[in-house]
């Protein structure tokens, strides 16, 4: 870290390839197509080794690199406000094969019906095991906040599975 702080490309470079998975599939999640998710991917990469030296506490280096990659996708779908998107292929974000297809895209069809803030926390702490700490560190705001909205998400997501408006039963 101290290396990569300093300018060593090569030690920056180790750093962001074990986090540019998770940057991806943040990504995918917000701007919803495989295209744009790279975008943010190269971007959060430009902005994080531009800025690293920045960094107080290089253990909050993934937080901080996830707090990046939330601020490029909504700036990426700010930019694409007035495009029309066609409902995105799911392939590229279901992970392993050994997955429930049809619950994973379920599941994501819930997520998608989230507010913006609601849906960054919930993903923060289940798809990434983030605390409710760092959560909040990372979305600056107060730790009860982020509880409360993790909370209000669940029970919106509960409510639509329970309607059964994304599964039939």
């Amino acid at each position: 870290m101290k290396k990569a702080q300093k300018g060593n490309d090569k030690s920056f470079l180790k750093l962001f390839q074990q986090l540019e998975g998770d940057i991806y599939r943040m990504a995918y999640v917000y701007v919803k197509n495989k295209e744009d998710a790279l975008d943010v991917v190269q971007e959060v990469a430009y902005q994080s080794f531009k800025k690293i030296d920045t960094l107080k506490n290089p253990e909050y280096f993934k937080t901080w690199v996830m707090k990046i990659t939330i601020n490029c996708a909504t700036n990426v779908l700010r930019k694409n406000k007035n495009v029309v998107q066609l409902k995105p292929e799911y392939n590229d974000i279901l992970g392993t094969e050994h997955e429930d297809i049809p619950l994973a895209i379920s599941l994501q069809d819930l997520i998608e019906a989230l507010d913006e803030d609601e849906k960054s926390i919930v993903l923060l702490r289940f798809y990434h095991n983030f605390t409710f700490k760092e959560i909040s560190e990372l979305l600056d705001i107060p730790l009860g906040t982020a509880k409360s909205v993790l909370y209000r998400a669940l029970n919106k997501l509960r409510k639509q599975f329970e309607e059964g408006d994304v599964c039939e039963q």
